[in-house]
């Protein structure tokens, strides 16, 4: 693959994960949301594929169609299938506002530039200096899981967790073997199936899926 073309086609693809993190934190429609999710699987997806070709790594090519397939195809089908049994599908009462969320991503985007220089500076590449972007997708995760009310949506910043790790994971090590991906991809399957089998329940007897609702009830 031409050099200029695969650092052109890596940023593009490494830059659409972090964007489509920060238009999650933008939009309080659930299902926008779980569109972003989508888009940001295939973006990691192109990523794996890329270093792929330009490794010539058959077992990274087959890790790239997996996610692809897993992140963005199952697991957001998966969502949405969430979304259709809770009645609320809008993020009403996060716990900052957009605009704050939003000076907060930059915020966190800065830091992560910041934190991982020396990181970058080590092994000087075309992928590793897009590390700082995994570590900003991760940044934005935990931030959106700790600010949601909604339960979808935190599972969301908790998937946005696991693919800013994965986008790292690549970028350094220009993928992980095909077992571990395989592995970490029925964790997130799990995660969502059990949030399935709770909505569907907890607005059987009611009528909503927020996690501060659901943890009065507990207490």
């Amino acid at each position: 693959m031409n050099g200029s073309f695969y650092v052109g086609a890596l940023e593009l693809a490494a830059g659409a994960v972090l964007v489509c993190a920060v238009i999650t934190l933008w939009r309080r429609q659930i299902r926008t949301i779980v569109t972003m999710l989508r888009l940001q699987g295939v973006a990691l997806a192109v990523v794996a594929g890329v270093l792929a070709w330009h490794e010539h790594d058959l077992g990274l090519a087959f890790t790239a169609l997996l996610v692809l397939a897993v992140k963005g195809g199952l697991v957001p089908w998966l969502l949405r299938r969430v979304v259709r049994h809770d009645p609320r599908s809008r993020e009403t009462a996060p716990l900052m506002n957009v605009p704050s969320s939003l000076v907060a991503a930059a915020i966190l985007i800065v830091v992560s530039y910041i934190v991982t220089s020396k990181l970058t500076d080590l092994a000087p590449s075309g992928a590793t200096r897009l590390v700082p972007i995994g570590v900003a997708t991760v940044l934005v995760g935990y931030f959106m899981l700790v600010t949601r009310r909604r339960a979808v949506s935190q599972i969301v910043g908790l998937l946005l967790v696991d693919n800013g790790i994965a986008l790292v994971t690549f970028l350094l090590t220009s993928g992980v073997p095909l077992i571990v991906e395989l592995g970490s991809t029925l964790d997130v399957l799990l995660v969502v199936v059990v949030l399935q089998v709770l909505v569907v329940n907890a607005n059987a007897q009611h009528g909503s899926f927020e996690s501060d609702e659901m943890r009065e009830l507990r207490d």
